[in-house]
C-alpha cells in the first residue's frame, strides 16, 4: 500500500559555513570512498521511503555543491536546490547592512516552501542520524499526508549525542505521558563530567543536571506543509522585534514552541535507538571516519555507497 501513498520529502539544511570546523563540512569526504555524512543520510532516507530531496544552500557555493549532488544521486532520487540568503525577508523589512550571520534554521526551512507541498522531514547536512531514525520518521510522515499541524521530532538520548572534543548545545525536550512534545529548551555547554553526570546551562543561565536518557532535538523534524504559512507569520513577528540585531536567529524550535503554545499543532516525539554523531568540531573528524568505517565493515552500508 505504501507505493500508492504520498511519499515524504527530505529537506537538508546545507547552507552553513562551518566556522568552527574550518570549511564546508557538508562536502567533506569522511566515508571509505570519500562519501559525505550527507550521502549516508540520503541513502538511509531513500531506503526508508523518501522520494525527493531538497537542499538548502548558499548561492556562492551552489555550482560546486550541485555538481557533487548530480554526480552522486542523479539516478537515485529526485532532488532540487533552494537558496538561503540574508536578503530573503518579507516585504516591508529592511536588512541591517552590517548583519553577516544567517537568520537560522527556521529561516532555512522556510526556503523549502518554493518546492515542497507534501509532508517533509528536516535534517542537518553534517549530522549522522541512523537508519531507524529515518524509518520511524518516514512512517510518521506517510501517515500525516492530508493532515495539518501534524508534526514530529526524532528524540535522541542526550548521552548518545555528545562530542569528545568539547561541549555541545542541544534542545532538551519535555514531553507528556502520551509521548507528545510540550517544549524544547535550548541548553548550552552540555558535557559529561568526570563522574559520568551530564550537565548543561539552561536558558536561564543555570547549570543543571540532564538525565542521560532524556530526549534532545538534533534538528530531525517532521512537518506537514502548513508550517510554511505559520513560519512566514512568525518570522515577520521575529523581525519586528529583533530584525535590527546582528546575531539573533530564527530557529525551528522557536516556531514549534509557538505553535504548540497556541494549540495549532501537535508534535510526536519519535524514539530511536540510533547513536548520533557529527563534526561539531574539526577534532571530531577522525572519530566520524572511524565510525563510518565500522558501519561499512559490519555490513550496514555498501562500499562504495553509490555505484
Amino acid at each position: 500500500m505504501k507505493d500508492f501513498m504520498t511519499k515524504p520529502c527530505l529537506l537538508i539544511l546545507a547552507a552553513g559555513m562551518g566556522s568552527r570546523y574550518g570549511g564546508l563540512k557538508q562536502l567533506d569526504g569522511v566515508g571509505p570512498n570519500g562519501e559525505t555524512i550527507m550521502d549516508y543520510s540520503v541513502y538511509d532516507a531513500v531506503a526508508a521511503g523518501f522520494d525527493k530531496v531538497v537542499f538548502v544552500i548558499r548561492k556562492h557555493f551552489r555550482a560546486e555543491f550541485e555538481e557533487r549532488i548530480r554526480s552522486r544521486y542523479g539516478n537515485i532520487v529526485k532532488f532540487e536546490f533552494v537558496e538561503q540568503e540574508l536578503n530573503k525577508i518579507p516585504a516591508g523589512f529592511v536588512l541591517n547592512p552590517e548583519r553577516e550571520k544567517p537568520w537560522g534554521t527556521g529561516h532555512a526551512m522556510m526556503m523549502g516552501a518554493e518546492v515542497i507541498n507534501t509532508p517533509f522531514a528536516v535534517i542537518n547536512a553534517d549530522d549522522y542520524y541512523g537508519q531507524q531514525s529515518f524509518k520511524v520518521l518516514a512512517d510518521f510522515l506517510i501517515d500525516a499526508a492530508g493532515k495539518s499541524g501534524h508534526f514530529s521530532m526524532v528524540g535522541f538520548e542526550v548521552s548518545k549525542t555528545l562530542s569528545e572534543s568539547g561541549s555541545v548545545s542541544r534542545g532538551v525536550c519535555t514531553g507528556d505521558s502520551s509521548g507528545n512534545l510540550l517544549t524544547v529548551e535550548e541548553h548550552h555547554n552540555i558535557i559529561c563530567e568526570a563522574d559520568g553526570t551530564i550537565t548543561g546551562t539552561n536558558s536561564a543561565g543555570e547549570k543543571v543536571t540532564i538525565r542521560p536518557d532524556g530526549p534532545v532535538s538534533m534538528n530531525m523534524w517532521g512537518f506537514t506543509p502548513d508550517i510554511f504559512a505559520d513560519s512566514d507569520r512568525l518570522f515577520s513577528e521575529f523581525l519586528t522585534e529583533k530584525g535590527g540585531e546582528l546575531k539573533s536567529e530564527f530557529y525551528i524550535p522557536y516556531i514549534v514552541n509557538k505553535l504548540l503554545a497556541a494549540g495549532k499543532a501537535t508534535t510526536r516525539i519519535l524514539e530511536t535507538p540510533d547513536q548520533w554523531f557529527g563534526v561539531t568540531y574539526k577534532e571530531d573528524r577522525d572519530s566520524v571516519v572511524q565510525r563510518l568505517a565500522d558501519l561499512v565493515k559490519a555490513g550496514v552500508y555498501p562500499s562504495p555507497l553509490f555505484n
